[in-house]
């Protein structure tokens, strides 16, 4: 099984080249769908990050304030690395739980969409590892321009995040965003050739398939065993 590793930053364009893997066929686990799971009411992630936070964080129905949490981490370093950790096992468990789903359907790519790939230390599971990048003038004009924030606003969450050019500088395929949608559909061509080739002997040994070949080979040896005995 091939495990992609599929990264970026805060309007870098991440989310439109995970719908076009979707659109494509490719089994997507998105960690931000599973971190807003992490954060429903009454879960364990929920209750030790309102214990952390305080009940301010929450709405009048006591889901989280996803927006005021946000405001909230992106202007304090420490507020945000507490929040990471506090989330970071849920998320990896999840992620973990929907990569064993797939594997179990017989996928033989998955792509791990992972904003926060290598400040996790994600990445040594995936490979090859696809960034998204733009240059930072890109992602602030993006960012203001969708969000409706004020240019200091932007800036402290593009701050908060590793840096677009750090990321790219571990990629093994990085995707240049800086254009429109036709250059984008014209680089994500490629991509998802390269994606597609056909699995290494670890890949497939990994893979649902070659679990069921190593597991019929062993029984086929020990049934052999047997007759000779």
């Amino acid at each position: 099984m091939r495990i992609v590793g599929l990264t970026g930053g805060i309007a870098s364009g991440k989310s439109t080249v995970s719908n076009l893997f979707k659109a494509n066929g490719i089994p997507v686990v998105d960690a931000d769908v599973i971190a807003r799971n992490v954060l429903k009411k009454g879960s364990g992630g929920w209750k030790r990050v309102v214990a952390a936070f305080g009940e301010d964080i929450l709405l009048p129905s006591r889901e989280v304030d996803r927006p005021k949490l946000g405001q909230m981490v992106f202007s304090s370093d420490s507020k945000r690395q507490l929040l990471n950790k506090l989330m970071a096992p849920y998320i990896s468990s999840g992620i973990f739980w929907e990569i064993l789903k797939e594997w179990a359907k017989g996928a033989k790519v998955v792509v791990v969409d992972i904003p926060l790939l290598f400040e996790a230390k994600m990445d040594k599971w995936t490979k090859p590892i696809v960034v998204v990048w733009v240059s930072q003038d890109t992602q602030l004009n993006r960012l203001m321009e969708r969000d409706g924030l004020s240019e200091e606003d932007a800036r402290n969450r593009v701050m908060a995040q590793m840096s677009l050019d750090l990321k790219r500088g571990k990629a093994d395929i990085v995707i240049d965003n800086n254009g429109g949608l036709d250059e984008l559909h014209q680089q994500f061509d490629k991509v998802l050739s390269e994606i597609r080739r056909p699995l290494t002997w670890i890949e497939f040994w990994r893979s649902r398939q070659g679990a069921f070949s190593i597991l019929g080979l062993v029984t086929s040896g020990l049934f052999v065993c047997k007759q000779l005995n």
